[in-house]
């Protein structure tokens, strides 16, 4: 039986921090990275970040270099995403996902996704 439990997000002033974690049980990925997709009120589901379950490359959208973090623990298949210096443009539903690209990043979601609000 597949779960995902999907934590982290809430409500945080400009400039705080947030962790999301995901964690997936009785699934296995399809692809050799995951990662994070977000979406914003009115706007597309954008990637924001991933990493490669063997290794450590990671990839991240332009505007959160610096900012955020992705990681993962192999051993409990939980995915990870430290977030700092939060500004109000990261405001969105996040989602964890195996990750592709294909001229594109695209994304096959795990879980429903959960909320980040970042208040100016």
């Amino acid at each position: 039986q597949v779960e995902v439990v999907e934590s982290g997000g809430g409500l945080v002033q400009a400039g705080g921090s947030l962790r999301l974690s995901c964690a997936a049980s009785g699934r296995t990925s399809s692809t050799p990275v995951v990662g994070w997709f977000r979406q914003a009120p009115g706007k597309e589901r954008e990637f924001v970040a991933g990493i490669k379950w063997s290794g450590d490359t990671t990839y991240y959208l332009d505007s959160v270099k610096g900012r955020f973090t992705c990681s993962r623990d192999n051993a409990t298949n939980t995915l990870f995403l430290q977030m700092n210096s939060l500004k109000p443009e990261d405001t969105a539903v996040y989602y964890c996902a195996d990750v592709s690209f294909d001229r594109r990043w695209k994304g096959n979601y795990w879980g429903q996704g959960t909320q980040v609000t970042v208040s100016s």
